[in-house]
């Protein structure tokens, strides 16, 4: 059910960890034990990534049993089994940190990006993330904001045409950096960067699909909001916290983009613990 790009990420962690080999597992593991264990929750917050652990496990050993107990964007808390695992001893421990990493990085992933859609929660306004993921986990961390409730902006430079300031200072100011990309007529929707309302209303006379209010104050983004009057999709961008959403968000913007989802969220802190083992044999 994953994603190929996803997939690859999780053999490149395990060939990443093992290398030539688990020196420790192999030293001190019969190849014949087994053992049943479980991955437990060592805080409350939002589980995301146990497709993910899954297939960190299933990647190194076809044979391993995962059975989640909980379901992916579900609410955990403190001390809850989210998955029983079982299957050949050194498996288990060998793709035990990789699985681990996965889990916890996404489901950190998903509590911050939960807190976010909260905070907001009866307004019109849509929690997205940002480019501002880990080289290489993008679609990994993407998938946590989904399964936190939010969504997704652009996943690379590829699906949307978004004009920033540097873009504008470069072609001479909007109107020019607009044209320049019509011109090259890709079909894809244009997203402005405006730093002022002055901006704002250059932007709406070019019709562009979305504007982005750049570090704007919450009453220039009111002001953006009458300006526009559905015309064009805003989006707000530019040190957003908890304490700040709620009230941008009561302004009517459509979008709220949060760099925070995924450079700043902490690791959640999960467990593998043994339930029983087999000490060299198919106990």
């Amino acid at each position: 059910m994953l994603p190929t790009e996803i997939l690859d990420c999780i053999k490149r962690a395990l060939d990443e960890d093992i290398g030539t080999g688990d020196a420790t597992t192999l030293s001190i593991v019969p190849p014949e034990a087994t053992m049943r264990g479980q991955i437990i929750a060592k805080q409350d917050g939002v589980i995301a990534g146990l497709d993910v652990a899954r297939a960190a496990y299933e990647l190194l050993d076809s044979s391993i049993d995962f059975s989640a107990r909980v379901a992916d964007g579900s609410r955990v808390t403190h001390g809850g089994i989210l998955a029983l695992v079982s299957g050949r001893t050194a498996s288990l421990l060998t793709a035990e940190r990789t699985a681990l990493n996965f889990l916890g990085r996404m489901s950190g992933i998903a509590t911050l990006t939960r807190q976010f859609v909260d905070a907001v929660a009866g307004t019109r306004s849509v929690i997205l993330d940002t480019r501002k993921t880990a080289p290489g986990l993008r679609l990994v961390d993407k998938l946590a904001v989904k399964l936190g409730g939010g969504g997704n902006h652009r996943i690379g430079l590829y699906d949307m045409i978004l004009i920033k300031d540097n873009h504008i200072d470069y072609a001479g100011g909007i109107e020019e950096a607009v044209r320049r990309a019509r011109t090259y007529d890709s079909g894809l929707p244009i997203e402005v960067e405006t730093r002022t309302l002055d901006d704002v209303r250059v932007a709406l006379g070019l019709g562009v699909e979305r504007i982005l209010l750049d570090n704007m104050s919450v009453e220039m983004m009111t002001e953006a909001v009458r300006l526009t009057n559905g015309r064009a999709k805003l989006e707000a961008s530019g040190n957003v916290t908890l304490e700040t959403v709620r009230a941008m968000a009561e302004t009517g913007v459509d979008f709220i983009s949060v760099g925070a989802l995924t450079h700043s969220a902490k690791v959640f802190d999960v467990s593998f613990d043994y339930v029983n083992a087999g000490h060299g044999s198919h106990g």
